[in-house]
């Protein structure tokens, strides 16, 4: 099962005829699908989230990317051995 994080916390149109998104939220949803087993995550990032072409409101900033992949790891380490 691959989840698709991002694309999960996009929020339908806003005022500004934009979607918005959650991106406060992207850890969470990550670790709760690593937790119950998910196989794979799919996530978007951008250097700069404010000017992505799409999609930016529900983007992991790149500079994010790369504790948080150690940290789902390391879950996921912890969950195998269970």
């Amino acid at each position: 099962m691959i989840v698709d994080i991002t694309h999960s916390l996009q929020q339908p149109n806003t005022s500004k005829g934009v979607t918005g998104g959650l991106p406060q939220l992207i850890e969470p949803m990550a670790r709760a699908a690593v937790a119950v087993g998910a196989d794979g995550l799919f996530l978007e990032t951008h250097q700069d989230p404010s000017v992505a072409k799409s999609d930016g409101a529900n983007m992991l900033r790149l500079d994010l990317l790369e504790g948080l992949l150690t940290r789902l790891a390391a879950l996921r380490q912890a969950v195998n051995q269970l």
